[in-house]
């Protein structure tokens, strides 16, 4: 079955553009059945691997699509329209791609190579696990609890749990950002792949929206990792660097993936107002003028939302150090909770019909606030940002 996913999707540069259509289709067909299993949407992901997606943005040297950001945000704003469980696992695997591809990316040669080689050659995904739920983000300071003890044969062994590890049963790779079992512990962060041994899933993942991410708990009991496979070690102090081209790429791809809510939210609504015939009406919704003024309010929203986007794209190409991306998510994604509280308002009992999409594209949209950069933050920088000028 073939599924409208956007009514005014940006054509890709230089990609098979029906292969997009076709793929992006068969996601949104799959949606609704992998939001009410709770599972990872293996379906979705074997159709972009057919079409090489998860290496969009691997250098062509090593096999992939060579694409930059912008190209990027367009993909995972279609995925997101489709899915943003899908879109969600997907932007973190390119977010993940864009720190190794940093100049100043601390990992060691072979383990890029490895991540990027086989994304292009098996389509293999990334994630990072850094979250614990005593911790909360590393965004907002504190050591993890997950230790790493350094053991007489110089490899390492890792114990502790990590929370929301999305995607986490499709993932090829996946890092772990523990402290070190040091008097002075620094944070050390380690690739491990499915191979390791002592690591098991923990199915936590109950959440409201986006039920098909896969962002279940992750528990290490003496995993032992080679000492090979640690790619960064720090002072707590030295921060993660705000500037790495993956940090800052991390909310224009979230951004781009409420967007994607939003516009499947407005396509479905525009497409029920054609089909809607009240008795007394006597014609569809779609003539009614204060319809006409609901839509455009909404509309209004989700190209705003757009423009900041490529406005922070924009931005972040002359300054590493911008402030928009930050922002762009946050409009984002309260945009996408307000386009589809609208929606639902316009549609009464059958938005909140689970036959209908719209319900799930509200559930979805309302999970965009847990992710980082969280909005307190980027309101609260812009805020201090203001002042200072005016000083």
């Amino acid at each position: 079955m073939t599924v409208a996913v956007t009514a005014h999707a940006d054509p890709l540069s230089g990609w098979d553009e029906p292969a997009w259509e076709s793929t992006l289709g068969h996601i949104a067909a799959q949606a609704d059945r992998y939001d009410r299993a709770s599972t990872f949407p293996y379906d979705s992901f074997a159709a972009l691997r057919e079409i090489g997606a998860p290496a969009l943005v691997v250098p062509r040297e090593f096999g992939g699509g060579g694409a930059d950001l912008a190209t990027a945000v367009q993909v995972i704003e279609r995925v997101g329209a489709a899915d943003p469980s899908v879109g969600l696992i997907l932007q973190w695997n390119y977010t993940n791609h864009f720190n190794l591809l940093d100049p100043d990316c601390p990992w060691p040669r072979e383990a890029r190579e490895a991540v990027l080689r086989s994304a292009a050659s098996d389509g293999a995904l990334i994630n990072g696990l850094g979250v614990e739920r005593a911790l909360g983000s590393l965004s907002r300071g504190g050591l993890p609890a997950t230790t790493a003890t350094r053991l007489p044969s110089g490899d390492w062994r890792i114990d502790g749990e990590k929370a929301y590890a999305t995607g986490i049963s499709g993932l090829t790779w996946f890092t772990v950002t523990t402290r070190t079992a040091d008097p002075e512990p620094r944070l050390a962060t380690f690739l491990l792949d499915r191979s390791a041994s002592g690591w098991q899933v923990e199915q936590t993942w109950n959440h409201l929206g986006l039920r098909a991410s896969d962002t279940q708990s992750v528990v290490f009991d003496g995993t032992v990792v080679p000492h090979a496979r640690l790619v960064e070690i720090r002072d707590p102090s030295s921060g993660p660097g705000p500037g790495r081209p993956g940090r800052q790429a991390l909310p224009l791809l979230l951004a781009a993936n409420y967007n994607g809510v939003a516009i499947a939210a407005r396509d479905w609504l525009t497409a029920y107002l054609h089909t809607r015939v009240p008795t007394a009406l006597g014609a569809s919704l779609a003539t009614v003028p204060r319809f006409h003024d609901r839509v455009g309010e909404i509309e209004a929203a989700i190209q705003t939302s757009r423009a900041l986007l490529r406005q922070g794209l924009a931005d972040l190409a002359r300054d590493r150090r911008s402030e928009l991306p930050g922002l762009a998510k946050h409009v984002a994604t309260t945009t996408a909770v307000r386009v589809t509280e609208s929606a639902l308002d316009l549609t009464g009992n059958p938005g909140l019909d689970r036959r209908h999409p719209l319900e799930r594209h509200h559930r979805d949209a309302m999970v965009g606030r847990i992710h980082s950069p969280h909005s307190d933050l980027v309101l609260s920088a812009l805020g201090r940002a203001a002042i200072a000028r005016a000083s």
